[in-house]
């Protein structure tokens, strides 16, 4: 077994090419049936948006995904990702161009994923990680921290103060700041 069969990844910058939703997802096995396909893009809570386009799954997605929200292209690669079944899986800033409700459905997808597959995930925004079995804390290319989330709140203060300021990012409020 050669190692990329290994491996499946999704990145920030997802490559989706100008063919058929159905076929940026299929890329993900050889062969792969209209069946498969749709079983992994409702695993990456992607089915019911391609059901409602005109063309559903056969809807041509332009040059780079163009008509698609950032967070559908995301969600389109973890459809491609799933399909592929490889044992280990690289989210790298996988939900770094997504809003809220996209963030909810791409979390949702990949902690079902976490339950039988190796899940190595880079992030920056904390609640992508903090479901994780282990997290591990860098800083300036040094490793500072490892554990659960609540182990590091317990244990690593850089990581208690990244929580807190992600906290405040999170209960901010623009409403409130303009009266």
């Amino acid at each position: 077994t050669c190692l990329s069969s290994m491996i499946a990844s999704v990145s920030q910058d997802v490559i989706l090419f100008n063919i058929s939703i159905f076929e940026n997802i299929a890329i993900g096995k050889e062969g792969a049936s209209k069946e498969e396909v749709i079983e992994a893009a409702k695993k990456a809570r992607c089915h019911d948006f391609i059901s409602s386009l005109p063309n559903g799954y056969d809807t041509k997605v332009g040059e780079m995904g163009v008509k698609l929200s950032g967070g559908e292209k995301q969600r389109i690669s973890i459809a491609r990702m799933i399909l592929k079944n490889a044992p280990i899986l690289i989210l790298d800033e996988a939900m770094a161009a997504v809003d809220s409700e996209n963030e909810r459905l791409i979390g949702e997808a990949i902690d079902d994923l976490r339950k039988d597959k190796t899940v190595i995930t880079i992030a920056h925004h904390l609640n992508t990680i903090r479901n994780s079995d282990q997290i591990i804390v860098m800083d300036k290319g040094r490793i500072v921290g490892r554990g659960t989330h609540s182990e590091l709140i317990e244990n690593c203060k850089l990581y208690g103060d990244m929580v807190e300021a992600q906290n405040k990012v999170d209960a901010w409020d623009l409403r409130k700041e303009v009266k």
